[in-house]
């Protein structure tokens, strides 16, 4: 019952806010369902959810950690909205919203969107079916595609095309591996396996071996260009620099986390079917590769948003370098999908205020972040520092368990390069970064300091407080839900 009011209640409202004509409404219902569907998760903590569809739906370890964070995430973007949504739709648009139809609103395409968006991605956590999940994936897709363009500028416009083009690719490549996959699960001799998580890995030793290979390898394309792993990470840097900063956190922190749960899930079958070693080397190589990259490109980045979308990447690269090591490497993951799903948002929440007060996205303009908006300044600085790995934040905790786990396996040189490639990022984050906030200002762009509005730093305080909590203390239920999810991908 929870499990299909956690799909549905998203789904019903998004259909309410394309047709709800009133602006004032449409917000207090988007933080109404955001409310509802926090709720009804943190009550997962206290009832396990009964399956649904004989067993097509159901929540294991990892995808209730992915379920935490999407409705906690998506809480804090309903919060920040309001204010964002107040500010952002002309007065000749709210004329719109009061008596037109909702295909001229862009205020009802931004809520109904989002909460559409909200349903999908629940119902990734929830799938243990590989078909349904694929479904859910390009319905995430799809569902971004109008909050990216919601500035409706020529920049936006390019962005979502490429969005859509290249997660299209990536998308129809995850569908092929999908085939493949029931190629590996068809009779043999044995019957037909469904493509569901719990069958598979209880039959996992009549896959056939080569298809199940081939696979995993379009899977891990298919899911990795919605990560945005590099080679494959060429549209995220003009989505999140040209979408708003609600979308770009939910991408950043929610979204991503949905297209590794689809890795975690085929490298989890791999693993039942004694191929966790194949899996492990191209993880490796895809995450040191994204991390590199990330790295380079952050050095000579003059746009503060594009900054992010490269640290982004690199922190994808993190993840997936992680799970590639096993062992406790896999923990050090799941512990930091959580962290960079509190910090990568945050210091989204804060550009949002940086540009809403300086009007420009170029690191060389925008100075004196702490004297202009003292709070904002406050929390940049945090999650700079909170991003590149520093105590005693949360992913410094998860980049050393991650770094111990390579140690400990007896990779050397994979550690060196790990260490090398957080150097490079760390380097070009802090000239930025620093520059940006230290800094004097500009009196003619940046005007005198100013009052912030509440709706605009709740959010990222929201999101500071267990980013720094979690450097510090894990609570006993949260750890035990880490250690569930690494294990069974047969992690520490």
């Amino acid at each position: 019952m929870i499990l299909s009011l956690l799909i549905c209640i998203p789904f019903a409202s998004a259909a309410v806010a394309f047709l709800n004509r009133n602006g004032s409404l449409r917000r207090l219902q988007l933080l109404l369902t955001a409310a509802v569907h926090f709720t009804l998760t943190l009550s997962t903590w206290f009832h396990q959810p009964a399956p649904v569809l004989g067993g097509w739906f159901a929540l294991d370890a990892p995808g209730r950690l992915v379920l935490n964070v999407i409705s906690g995430l998506f809480l804090t973007c309903a919060l920040y909205s309001i204010a964002y949504l107040r500010r952002e739709i002309p007065g000749k648009h709210r004329d719109m919203e009061e008596g037109m139809w909702f295909a001229n609103a862009p205020e009802a395409i931004f809520v109904g969107c989002l909460l559409f968006v909200l349903s999908a991605m629940t119902l990734v956590s929830c799938s243990q079916s590989f078909g349904m999940m694929w479904v859910a994936m390009e319905g995430t897709t799809l569902g971004m595609a109008p909050l990216i363009y919601f500035h409706r500028h020529h920049r936006s416009l390019e962005a979502v095309w490429k969005y859509l083009l290249i997660c299209s690719v990536g998308i129809a490549l995850a569908l092929l591996g999908n085939f493949l996959l029931a190629v590996s699960a068809a009779n043999h001799g044995h019957g037909a396996i469904p493509l569901v998580l719990g069958d598979l890995v209880e039959k996992a030793g009549l896959l056939d071996v080569p298809w199940l290979k081939a696979a995993f390898i379009f899977l891990l394309v298919g899911y990795g260009t919605k990560m945005g792993l590099a080679p494959m990470h060429t549209w995220k840097p003009d989505v999140y620099s040209e979408g708003p900063a609600v979308v770009a956190a939910l991408l950043s922190g929610a979204l991503t986390n949905c297209a590794f749960l689809g890795i975690l899930r085929i490298q989890r079958v791999c693993t039942a079917a004694g191929l966790q070693e194949f899996g492990q080397g191209p993880l490796i190589l895809l995450g040191l590769l994204s991390m590199f990259l990330a790295g380079v490109f952050i050095l000579g980045q003059s746009d503060y948003k594009r900054m992010l979308a490269y640290s982004s990447v690199e922190h994808m690269g993190i993840l997936v370098f992680g799970l590639g090591l096993g062992g406790a490497g896999i923990f050090g993951a799941m512990l930091h999908a959580l962290n960079n799903a509190l910090a990568k948002p945050m210091l989204f929440f804060v550009a949002g205020n940086i540009r809403e007060a300086y009007k420009t996205k170029s690191t060389l303009l925008v100075k004196g972040i702490v004297h202009v908006l003292p709070v904002s300044g406050f929390l940049w600085v945090a999650g700079f520092l909170a991003s590149t790995g520093f105590p005693p934040f949360g992913l410094f905790l998860s980049e050393f368990t991650i770094l111990r786990a390579a140690l400990d396996s007896h990779h050397g040189i994979l550690a060196a390069l790990f260490l090398a490639f957080l150097l490079l990022s760390f380097v070009g984050m802090t000239t930025n970064s620093l520059r940006m906030a230290l800094g004097k200002a500009d009196p003619e762009i940046a005007g005198a300091p100013r009052r912030e509005a509440w709706l605009s730093i709740l959010p990222p305080l929201l999101l500071f407080v267990p980013l720094l909590v979690f450097g510090l203390y894990l609570p006993s239920g949260l750890q035990a839900l880490l250690h569930a999810a690494a294990e069974s991908l047969g992690g520490k």
